[in-house]
């Protein structure tokens, strides 16, 4: 069995599409004769999440901590008592392709790293778009780790530890985990998934902070020659 996991915070206007994405991906697993999973990670949501992704056919855990780590770890935990070998990542506010299951899964690797694309860049800075592909490295063998397209298999997951109790970076310390554990792993830019670059942050320090302190940054460098004094 596959296992995706998608921790969510209220997200009721997201994890309808990101739900229906993993869909298409699970169906070209499951044509294959495996069968695939998702489990929502419910984190202290007081709107119509939990509705929506069990009308999705999503498995949901509660959890009340206000802590990514713990809602993928959660996450992980019941995929892996329904038996799961592979754990898929992804975040509520992502849009997966369809390739995205069958691709990792092909990888000769105990896991995988992948890489995030913004199709709406609404309320930046017009020069964003630009500045975010600058940073993101966009080749195989990239540098990034994003919990919006990761995957892991169970044993090098077991082995490693699994997701630490940490409000944020809790990819980064997974991914940090495996490498220590001699873990194999592939950093591709395919599959790529689509994630959203919203302003108002479900988590502080994760990817909308990030953005944000890009924008910051390379705003201060384009202001800073006007800024200086001429005589």
């Amino acid at each position: 069995m596959i296992a995706v996991l998608v921790p969510a915070h209220d997200e009721e206007a997201l994890i309808g599409a990101c739900l229906a994405s993993v869909a298409c991906a699970a169906a070209a697993v499951e044509a294959g004769g495996e069968p695939v999973c998702v489990v929502v990670a419910l984190d202290r949501c007081s709107d119509r999440t939990g509705e929506i992704a069990r009308a999705r056919g999503a498995d949901t855990v509660v959890l009340h901590d206000g802590n990514v780590g713990l809602a993928r770890a959660a996450a992980a935990t019941r995929a892996i008592a329904h038996g799961a070998r592979w754990l898929a990542i992804t975040d509520a506010d992502s849009v997966v392709p369809a390739d995205w299951l069958t691709a990792q899964l092909a990888l000769d690797a105990d896991a995988f790293c992948g890489v995030v694309a913004v199709d709406d860049w609404s309320g930046y800075a017009p020069w964003m778009a630009r500045a975010f592909e600058g940073a993101e490295a966009v080749r195989d063998g990239h540098p990034h780790v994003h919990g919006a397209n990761l995957g892991v298999a169970v044993d090098a997951y077991l082995r490693c530890g699994g997701f630490a109790p940490l409000g944020c970076s809790e990819d980064v310390a997974l991914v940090d985990a495996l490498v220590a554990s001699g873990a194999r792993i592939a950093r591709r830019v395919h599959p790529r998934v689509s994630t959203s670059a919203r302003r108002v942050a479900r988590a502080s320090g994760g990817f909308s902070d990030y953005l944000q302190h890009l924008e910051a940054s390379l705003d201060l460098r384009l202001q800073g020659p006007l800024a200086m004094p001429t005589g």
